[in-house]
């Protein structure tokens, strides 16, 4: 029972996370982009960041408190010897990622980094946080296919 009670909360962050993700930069990053007033645009891609960012650290910690219990409880350990289950490390190395981005890079250096950036260049600055989101997005696709067609079998 706990094990799927851990399955259902894990899937609803990662769903969270990695929507809110695809969200951000499907929908609101490129028309932002193409506002005419260079303070708007940095306005509306700081604002939606910063609140989606907050959001965004409590799904990655779901996550990944959700995997090693399941892992835990499993005792699934084993599967990370294994290369047919690579999706486990991508799993795991996708959430070390932007719990890495999320706890300690946005808010020591990715903030003040982008601030000086955007003063400087705000269309490059703009520029280069969409090009990093379409990178992690591409990523974090990957992994979630890879974990469910991993976790029904299909690429053993």
């Amino acid at each position: 029972m706990d094990v799927t009670v851990a399955r259902a909360l894990h899937v609803l962050g990662v769903v969270h996370w990695i929507g809110g993700l695809a969200m951000v930069t499907l929908v609101i990053l490129p028309p932002a982009a193409r506002l005419a007033d260079p303070t708007d645009r940095l306005a509306l891609f700081v604002t939606v960041e910063r609140r989606f960012g907050a959001q965004a650290r409590w799904s990655v910690t779901l996550v990944g408190l959700t995997g090693f219990w399941m892992t835990w409880r499993l005792d699934a350990w084993w599967r990370f010897a294994e290369p047919g289950y690579w999706w486990m490390h991508a799993m795991l190395a996708l959430w070390a990622l932007f719990t890495l981005l999320l706890f300690v890079a946005e808010p020591l250096v990715l903030h003040s980094w982008f601030e000086q950036r955007a003063g400087r260049d705000p269309d490059g600055a703009l520029a280069f946080a969409l090009r990093a989101h379409r990178v992690l997005l591409a990523l974090a696709s990957l992994t979630v296919a890879g974990a469910v067609l991993g976790a029904h079998g299909l690429l053993y």
